[in-house]
């Protein structure tokens, strides 16, 4: 399924000259495990990682959740499917657990999954809703990192899940692109505390020539295009 999607991706990526394509194809396996093995019709999720959208709408628009044949913004925009407006990074984790605290308020059933990147480790918000999240215990609320280690080029990001251990936090350590095991972790929760799954991901995965850091929001030519979708026969 993830070649069509990846696919799909790259088809329009070229059509509508989008740029960010290796950080969608990061994270693609990790919002297809959500919404086609792990969530249910109470869970909520909020993809912070605004620029990776476009696996966000791949994954939507196979789900029938969403209409892909015009051109959509650059980053997340709220409406239909899409809960919040995303871009900004850091913005999207204290969203979602102003959401994991109203479920818990109101006695509403569900879980809410955040997906940031490692990049937004960086941000004070971030580790600011570290220590609210842990707090409040909200064991329904799961965060997931997509460390493809795209900030370490202006800092590195070492040993995530040890900082949010130090933050109350249950974490674990995954890899991010085998989707029987994203399967089984989200679908762990702890009763006592929120959970942090960071995942080990390559950027511009499944397309050879993108896996690297110096690819980042450039737009496809012809030629790259072609090239693409002939490394995914």
């Amino acid at each position: 399924m993830n070649k069509i999607l990846i696919k799909r991706i790259l088809e329009i990526a070229y059509r509508d000259g989008m740029g960010h394509i290796p950080s969608a194809l990061s994270i693609l396996d990790i919002v297809w495990t959500l919404y086609d093995k792990v969530m249910t019709k109470d869970d909520q999720f909020i993809l912070s990682k605004g620029h990776g959208c476009m696996a966000l709408y791949a994954v939507l628009e196979a789900k029938g959740l969403l209409d892909w044949s015009k051109p959509l913004q650059g980053h997340p925009k709220r409406g239909g499917a899409i809960l919040a407006s995303t871009g900004s990074l850091g913005h999207g984790l204290p969203m979602a657990i102003g959401l994991a605290m109203a479920k818990k308020i109101k006695g509403e059933a569900g879980r809410v999954f955040c997906l940031i990147g490692d990049g937004e480790a960086n941000e004070g918000t971030t580790w600011e809703s570290a220590l609210i999240a842990s707090h409040h215990k909200l064991d329904n609320l799961t965060l997931i990192i997509d460390q493809n280690k795209s900030s370490d080029r202006a800092l590195e990001m070492i040993s995530l899940d040890k900082k949010f251990e130090m933050f109350g936090w249950k974490a674990h350590e995954i890899y991010g692109h085998i989707i029987a095991g994203l399967k089984t972790a989200f679908e762990i929760i702890d009763t006592v505390r929120p959970i942090v799954w960071v995942c080990e991901t390559v950027k511009g995965n499944g397309v050879p020539f993108m896996q690297e850091n110096s690819w980042h929001n450039r737009k496809l030519t012809k030629e790259e295009y072609e090239l693409a979708l002939k490394q995914l026969q």
